[in-house]
């Protein structure tokens, strides 16, 4: 092969090989512009058709909390509400929920919780008992100020079920209602109980069938009363008596 041949065939294989380089260049380019568009759609369309998750709702304590915003429209004053617990928790949740105003600083919104209850005395073998109990077992009355926050402080109470009221709406309590249910616990009306039911036999310790021997026969928790058949000079006569006049045999 001749000189200018072989200059000839490395001029034309070098015009090959920069062909080749520039195709392949191209063909790189393009990819990226459609690799680039491609992603820029991706990114552009969640913002119109998707909306930014939303940040969760949070109380003034910084926790997690269901949100009524129906709150926001109750006229700010003090009112009574009935929560409900469960049965034999009460004096628990009481404690409970105080601890937790005194904790949260919350005695700006919620101010009083009560558990109703009264004292009963059991008389049992001629001795009296006092015991105190409850008037509605399984409710704690709460006077409160209305809005989200009072409402998670006392609902996430430790034995608190729900609030006396619609299924998201807890109702107000009515003022009169509240005043006889205090002043009936503040009064602490006795009541008396008998540990006697009807066929008891009964000592009659006072009164003037005083050491009589007799059988009950009718009991009236409600007076403190009972009806006895006593034998009085071999007859059976009924007998009216109090609770205090008698001792179970």
């Amino acid at each position: 092969m001749s000189k200018k041949e072989k200059e000839e065939k490395d001029v034309t294989t070098e015009n090959l090989v920069n062909e080749a380089l520039d195709d392949k260049e191209e063909l790189l380019t393009k990819k990226r512009k459609t690799s680039k568009k491609a992603k820029e759609k991706d990114v552009a369309e969640p913002e119109v058709t998707e909306e930014a998750p939303k940040k969760e709702d949070t109380n003034v304590f910084g926790e997690k909390e269901e949100k009524y915003k129906y709150f926001n429209d109750e006229k700010k004053e003090k009112r009574w509400y009935i929560v409900h617990t469960y049965s034999g928790h009460e004096h628990k949740v009481k404690a409970n929920l105080e601890k937790r105003i005194e904790y949260m600083n919350m005695g700006d919104k919620i101010f009083r919780v009560e558990v109703p209850q009264k004292t009963v005395t059991k008389v049992k073998d001629g001795r009296k008992q006092d015991r105190e109990e409850k008037i509605f077992p399984g409710y704690v009355l709460v006077e409160m100020i209305m809005d989200d926050d009072s409402w998670y402080v006392v609902r996430h109470t430790a034995s608190v079920t729900k609030f006396v009221g619609s299924a998201k709406r807890p109702i107000p309590a009515k003022d009169s209602e509240i005043k006889k249910i205090i002043h009936r616990s503040q009064s602490q009306t006795t009541k008396i109980e008998l540990d006697v039911s009807v066929g008891d036999k009964v000592r009659i310790i006072s009164g003037p069938f005083a050491e009589f021997i007799g059988d009950i026969t009718e009991v009236y928790p409600d007076k403190s009363k009972l009806r006895a058949m006593v034998s009085i000079f071999g007859r059976e006569t009924p007998v009216e008596l109090e609770y205090k006049q008698i001792q179970k045999v």
